[in-house]
């Protein structure tokens, strides 16, 4: 795989998207659009999470 996940910036993204949503001038359709993006980012961050508490859980079976 050579996309790299960034989990820092997904996170910074998502506080982003967290203050736009919170913006009373945010369009109802532009916040429909960032919760979508949001749930990906999440997901993302889930799985990465995962795939590291893993790698850790293998190191103490070592």
């Amino acid at each position: 795989m050579t996309n790299q996940f960034d989990y820092a910036k997904a996170i910074a993204e998502l506080e982003a998207i967290a203050q736009k949503v919170e913006n009373p001038e945010t369009k109802l359709d532009d916040i429909d659009a960032l919760v979508g993006r949001s749930k990906e980012l999440l997901k993302q961050c889930r799985e990465y999470l995962r795939s590291v508490k893993e790698k850790i859980d293998s190191l103490d079976k070592e």
